[in-house]
């Protein structure tokens, strides 16, 4: 997610004008806008500094990514999300059967 689309969640979750944002945060409305458009990219404390005072906090993870030689490992995730998509009821069935991992 980039910092644009962040601001802007974390703006309308907070339900806060840009205005009143701006102000929070101390910066003008201008320079919000031009962040939530991207057309500007905010420093990571400033970025931070705008969250919060919407009355958010970012947390940051890591996750792992497939290796650059393995060509294969995002269909072989796909693979798997289908099977597991391919063992949940469909709307209209009329019981409900979990799947059970673990079982061939």
């Amino acid at each position: 997610m980039d910092a644009a689309t962040v601001l802007r969640a974390a703006r309308e979750r907070g339900r806060v004008s840009r205005r009143g944002l701006a102000r929070r945060a101390g910066t003008s409305a201008a320079t919000l806008a031009a962040y939530e458009s991207g057309r500007v990219t905010p420093s990571v404390a400033t970025l931070v500094r705008i969250v919060r005072a919407a009355g958010f906090e970012i947390e940051a993870g890591l996750l792992p990514r497939a290796r650059p030689g393995d060509a294969d490992a995002r269909g072989r995730e796909l693979l798997d999300a289908l099977d597991l998509a391919a063992q949940l009821p469909a709307r209209h069935a009329p019981s409900i059967e979990y799947p059970r991992f673990g079982v061939a």
